[in-house]
């Protein structure tokens, strides 16, 4: 007699769309609901917390294009921050509270800060890189300290939000919510075009052997101030929004811890990975809200926790999903 055959089915791999888009599609189908689930909460302080979490989400992201990418470690990168923040507070301070002209600003100075500190940041390798970017960022900040005018080290309340070709749209959290998401978006297309792209590609091969490439015909020096700059502009966006978010300017915005909470929501969620930015810097804010609810002295569990991941967890957060088989395009 033959045997019978018992057929054994076969495990269903997700499809390829969802395995390269699982995290992106997650993340901002997550952000887009977040404000209709809020309403049957503490609307209020929920729109707060997570419009908050996407703009260090676009300050992540702007770094990531320079160290995940670039591996360029920036200890002043919080200075954007500010730059862009101080865009929104000095004309505000003046009565100028239009963000089509506010907006320019703060961009601009952010631009015109990393081509200047990068031009001379660039022409320095490894530690030499990480204590010029962190001596031009101290520079930013006592420059906004000594700003008597304009608060000085006490910062300076915004009189209202930026109004938008003359109307007080932004006032409502809600709209300011989706704005934010908005630029989030924005943001990451523009972030991932660039890396993809044929400037992107050299910007990499710069990270893996910047000898060969420099070999081959490439100016490093111009690609790698092209992104710096690049970089700095997309955190000035995110200096303005939380401008506007907080209603509120300060110094504290461009402090060297600043630049290493950056760093440690990058690394968190996974270098050199778009989406692994945006997952980080909502990781540790959600986190820090979470466990600061037990003690003021939240960074001594959250620093063992980010040694796990480090240690257990190798390529991030991201890297945990892409174990269970959701990647994403990077």
């Amino acid at each position: 007699m033959e045997k019978a055959v018992t057929h054994i089915p076969e495990t269903v791999a997700p499809p390829a769309f969802i395995r390269r888009e699982g995290v992106p599609l997650i993340l901002f189908a997550l952000l887009l609901l977040a404000p209709f689930v809020a309403r049957f909460f503490a609307e209020s302080y929920l729109l707060a917390l997570f419009s908050r979490t996407m703009i260090f989400a676009i300050a992540a992201l702007s770094l990531d294009l320079i160290l995940g990418y670039g591996a360029l470690v920036s200890f002043g990168h919080a200075a954007f921050l500010g730059f862009g923040a101080y865009g929104v507070g000095i004309l505000a301070a003046h009565g100028v509270s239009e963000a089509s002209l506010q907006l320019p600003l703060a961009l601009a100075s952010s631009a015109l800060f990393a081509l200047v500190t990068g031009a001379l940041s660039l022409r320095t390798k490894g530690v030499y890189f990480i204590m010029i970017t962190l001596a031009f960022g101290q520079m930013a900040f006592f420059l906004a300290v000594s700003l008597a005018a304009y608060g000085g080290d006490d910062g300076m309340t915004l009189p209202s939000r930026s109004r938008l070709f003359g109307f007080d749209v932004l006032e409502d959290d809600r709209a300011l919510y989706f704005l934010i998401l908005l630029a989030l978006l924005g943001s990451y297309l523009v972030s991932r075009a660039i890396v993809m792209s044929r400037f992107g590609r050299v910007i990499r091969g710069a990270r893996e052997n910047p000898q060969r490439m420099a070999a081959i015909g490439f100016p490093l020096f111009r690609y790698q101030l092209t992104m710096y700059v690049i970089a700095g502009t997309m955190c000035g966006l995110a200096g303005f929004l939380l401008a506007n978010q907080t209603g509120f300017v300060s110094p504290a915005y461009m402090t060297w811890q600043r630049s290493g909470e950056l760093i440690v929501m990058v690394v968190l969620g996974g270098l050199g990975s778009l989406h692994g930015a945006i997952l980080g810097a909502a990781a540790f804010l959600l986190l820090e809200e979470w466990l600061s609810g037990f003690t003021e002295h939240w960074k001594m569990i959250f620093g063992p926790f980010l040694v796990l991941v480090v240690l257990f967890a190798r390529g991030g957060l991201l890297g945990a999903f892409r174990r269970l088989g959701i990647g994403g395009a990077r």
